[in-house]
């Protein structure tokens, strides 16, 4: 897919950034008004080696975000845009194994949707290490979480003949390859990729060597953990292209990312992206939240000399976007994914047809790498306007449960800002605003993730100010407010109920 053309056509500054997610890669420039100016894509093939396995290639990955990031350097060349530093960001957990000597990765990259090692983090459990592993990193004992990726990969003896050899998540492969690779290249991450593996004590935001010590994966494997917002090195063009030697200013996992991009940079501030999965972050402060039941602790970003560390909430569920991909392509029930909202207008409710997509475990609030999906309520009457309508009231049903967590822990929503493709179904926003009961304010654009890099970008390098200038470049584009929520609350507690079931068979 070639470059999208938007925004002004006057010459002006451009902060990039580069999105590397789930099912693709996106780069993206903005204007001094964080204003597209143009962007391009490539889609990521997954594959699914076993029932439970999902894995990237990496080379596919690096590869995307170059060509990607060249599409909107010649645009901005051509429309005569100056570009003045990149921000990245990307899909965490996923762990690549990789030798700084040599270019290429050592092995398929495991994505954080894989579950190859639920056995070894129940062996964990089972062990009694849950709670140090919660109180130390903020998480809880899941496959979701990298190391335990990392050391089913040591464990494969993907890195014995490595000499310069390196365990990271795909920011650090990302920032090595593009600011040389083994020519020079930069190893290092941040606090909230760190945060996502398991490996970081969060309250020191440095490698804990008694979680390194417990999962076995060598601290001298990991790169160095540095602040969110710096200039953490140049880009590398060995062809002299237009973007040779751009400062790569900013570091941010996407959820992270995407609440930046949202604006929500005071405690309480609370946003719901709808990408792949469903991810539900809150701005919690200054300092390291208590464990809650439910949710993860984790560092929001780091700004370094612009203002220290922001610490977040979580609650993530694994699939969103992913279940109306199964829709469409595994059963053939949508010509394309952008059909679902059409066709589950096309009947009142659902009628009684309950999904829950535990296509890869449950997340948030339960936890259960065990559970599966189910489909249920199934009556000859059933229409595939039943089912569509069913996978919308799930994606909404998930965010409540989670949002319910935080209301829970004393943290309500007041406003749920919300982003990600499947964001943009204005019937799913509806149901959610009148589920929670809060209004829900869709961003200036879907792409809440790529702003959020950008915007940290051009912080580190002067295009913004401060975090107030940022703030007030964010307008939303549509608010929903809440319905009566009689006519929504019978089908979540009925959800409720089949999710306890499900959690009930499989124990």
């Amino acid at each position: 897919m070639g470059p999208r053309f938007l925004g002004s056509l006057t010459p002006v500054d451009a902060v990039l950034a580069l999105d590397a997610g789930t099912t693709g890669v996106r780069a993206v420039a903005f204007g001094p008004d964080l204003e597209e100016l143009a962007s391009a894509y490539r889609p990521l093939r997954q594959s699914f080696p076993q029932p439970g396995e999902v894995e990237h290639d990496a080379e596919e990955i690096a590869a995307a975000a170059q060509a990607t990031l060249g599409e909107v350097a010649a645009v901005l060349a051509a429309r005569r845009h100056v570009p003045v530093a990149l921000g990245l960001t990307n899909q965490r957990e996923t762990t690549v194994a990789f030798d700084r000597a040599r270019p290429g990765a050592l092995a398929p990259a495991l994505v954080w949707q894989d579950r190859r090692t639920a056995g070894a983090c129940d062996a964990l459990r089972a062990a009694g290490h849950e709670d140090v592993v919660r109180a130390t990193t903020g998480l809880v004992l899941d496959p979701y979480f990298s190391a335990s990726k990392m050391r089913w990969l040591l464990d494969q003896g993907v890195l014995d003949h490595a000499e310069a050899p390196a365990l990271a998540t795909v920011d650090s492969w990302l920032l090595w390859r593009l600011t040389g690779g083994p020519d020079g290249g930069v190893f290092a991450t941040e606090p909230s990729n760190a945060s996502r593996t398991a490996l970081m004590d969060l309250a020191t935001r440095g490698w804990s060597p008694s979680m390194a010590a417990l999962f076995g994966v060598p601290v001298d494997l990991l790169a160095p953990i540095g602040p969110s917002a710096r200039v953490v090195g140049a880009l590398a063009d060995p062809g002299g292209g237009p973007l040779d030697g751009l400062p790569l200013a900013a570091v941010l996992g996407d959820q992270q990312s995407a609440l930046f991009g949202q604006a929500g940079f005071r405690a309480g501030d609370v946003k719901a992206t709808y990408g792949t999965g469903a991810f539900v972050v809150a701005n919690a402060g200054t300092v390291p939240p208590a464990p809650v039941p439910g949710l993860l602790a984790t560092v929001a970003w780091d700004l370094g000399v612009l203002g220290g560390a922001t610490y977040a909430l979580e609650g993530s569920a694994f699939v969103a976007g992913a279940a109306i991909e199964w829709l469409a392509e595994g059963l053939a029930l949508l010509e394309a994914p952008t059909d679902l909202e059409r066709l589950a207008r096309t009947v009142p409710d659902a009628a009684g047809v309950r999904f829950v997509p535990a296509l890869a475990g449950l997340g948030s609030p339960y936890w259960r790498a065990d559970v599966r999906g189910a489909l249920t309520g199934l009556e000859a009457t059933t229409t595939r306007g039943h089912l569509a309508r069913a996978v919308v009231d799930a994606l909404a049903y998930q965010v409540r449960a989670i949002t319910d967590a935080f209301a829970a822990a004393g943290q309500p929503a007041t406003t749920l800002r919300i982003d990600g493709g499947v964001a943009r179904m204005d019937l799913l926003a509806q149901l959610q605003a009148t589920l929670g009961q809060v209004p829900v304010a869709r961003g200036p654009g879907t792409e809440a993730t790529a702003r959020g890099a950008a915007g940290l970008a051009g912080l580190v390098t002067g295009v913004w100010g401060s975090l107030d200038e940022l703030r007030a470049r964010w307008v939303a584009s549509a608010v929903f407010e809440p319905g009566d929520p009689t006519s929504v609350q019978p089908g979540y507690e009925a959800w409720r109920r089949t999710v306890e079931r499900l959690l009930g068979a499989a124990g």
